[in-house]
């Protein structure tokens, strides 16, 4: 049984859809839901589901062991960040090599790096005439959307598209592909 650890900061729609995804499938699970911000909406998404939810503070993050020490506590396998937004520390890089992956709402290395999610990403998009958006997956190092990209789907941009039209496209695809890349990855 492969166990998969989700970190979230905000609503959580990808966490669980990922957890409903892996629910059906006897030899992987989300074992836990891990979020920097005790008043995310993915807390109450983890209750419902009945996933164990662990909350830290930037000094647990970066300055303890706290965040790994939980993680090797439960026999996690493999990290996904769906819609996380701090930098994975080095110890939990070098703890995972290669076992952590991050979604990334457009199409990298475009879009990327630091400040660069959510809305902002697809207003950015939307105000440089783009003609096509997308997801990136990617493996997680030491700095924002710079791993090695495993896969990325499009959808095209329309005009009188919106950045929040743009970001129900983009959700589509992330609710699609995400699910089923991480299982390819616990393959590998």
């Amino acid at each position: 049984m492969k166990k998969i650890a989700v970190f979230a900061s905000g609503s959580g729609s990808n966490a669980e859809n990922i957890a409903n995804y892996f629910a059906q499938k006897p030899d992987v699970t989300v074992s836990c839901i891990l979020s920097n911000n005790p008043k995310a909406f993915v807390i109450e998404r983890a209750k419902k589901l009945n996933i164990p939810s662990f909350c830290f503070n930037r000094d647990d993050f970066y300055n303890s062991t706290r965040v790994l020490d939980y993680l090797k506590e439960n026999e996690i396998d493999f990290v996904v960040l769906a819609g996380f937004l701090w930098l994975i520390p080095e110890n939990l890089v070098k703890q995972y090599p290669g076992k952590i992956v991050n979604i990334h709402p457009a199409l990298l290395p475009n879009y990327g790096g630091k400040g660069m999610y959510g809305m902002k990403v697809h207003e950015s998009v939307i105000e440089n005439k783009e003609k096509k958006s997308g997801i990136s997956i990617h493996i997680v190092n030491e700095k924002y959307d710079e791993g090695s990209i495993v896969f990325q789907a499009e959808c095209s941009i329309e005009e009188g598209d919106t950045p929040e039209s743009l970001a129900n496209k983009v959700h589509e695809l992330e609710y699609k592909h995400f699910p089923e890349v991480i299982e390819k990855l616990l393959k590998q």
